[in-house]
């Protein structure tokens, strides 16, 4: 089993980087991995519900998609413990579109010998993320009036498992 790298060396957010080559098809990443977001809308969608609480990003930062999803489903569980299936809405507001690419080293005797290091470095397809800068939305919970303090709770518990700096916001 493979291990994640650590977040920090896919927080800088980058420009997507096409490689540029003399044969066509070489340039695009030709499979993408799945997201492990599962769902983006939760809760009660059709009823109306008077106040938003909004996490929103202060700085330019990636979150890969499997923080997303742990964030997900920490909140969606605090929130529906709490108020059960009908009494809120959480909305997942950003899409994790930017391939992450990796390019793995070999370690050990011979390693030198079988792989072309940086020569051709273009990486394989590892996971994906959403680039998000300032004052975009990363999540939205709709709640009740008297539910506004919980939801507010539930949001700043996922603040540790995002890596950028982030202010929540109740309207």
């Amino acid at each position: 089993m493979a291990q994640l790298r650590k977040a920090n060396a896919y927080k800088k957010l980058t420009r997507a980087y096409t490689r540029k080559s003399k044969y066509k098809k070489k340039g695009f990443i030709k499979v993408v991995p799945t997201s492990k977001v599962i769902k983006f809308h939760m809760g009660d969608l059709n009823k109306e519900f008077p106040k938003t609480i909004k996490m929103i990003s202060k700085g330019t930062f990636q979150i890969r998609h499997n923080a997303i999803e742990s964030c997900r489903t920490l909140v969606n569980r605090q929130l529906s413990k709490r108020f059960g299936s009908k009494g809120y809405r959480f909305i997942i507001n950003q899409f994790p579109h930017h391939v992450l690419r990796e390019n793995k080293m070999l370690t050990g005797a011979g390693a030198d010998r079988m792989q072309s290091g940086m020569k051709h470095s273009f990486g394989k397809a590892m996971g994906t993320a959403a680039q998000l800068k300032p004052g975009k939305t990363i999540f939205t919970v709709k709640v009740n009036e008297a539910d506004v303090d919980f939801a507010k709770k539930a949001l700043s518990k996922a603040k540790t498992r995002i890596p950028g700096k982030i202010r929540i916001e109740i309207s």
